[in-house]
């Protein structure tokens, strides 16, 4: 699947889990896990409780997602 396919979604993060998980609260309100991105990780950009990010969803998977973005 490329990056294309993916569903960008928008939503704040509510928790922290482990093993660097994070739930985020999606503006329709929806609430899945998502992990950092490998950019994210490569760059060390930090994401905190209650950030602003984008999410990509895989559209087969609504539940689990990856953090692309982190908004200002």
């Amino acid at each position: 699947m490329s990056r294309d396919d993916l569903i960008h979604l928008e939503g704040a993060v509510t928790r922290t889990l482990g093993g660097g998980q994070m739930e985020v609260e999606t503006e329709q309100g929806h609430t899945l896990r998502a992990v950092l991105s490998g950019r994210m990780k490569r760059f060390k950009i930090k994401v905190l409780v209650g950030d602003k990010v984008r999410v990509s969803v895989s559209p087969y998977d609504l539940s689990h997602g990856l953090i692309t973005y982190r908004l200002k």
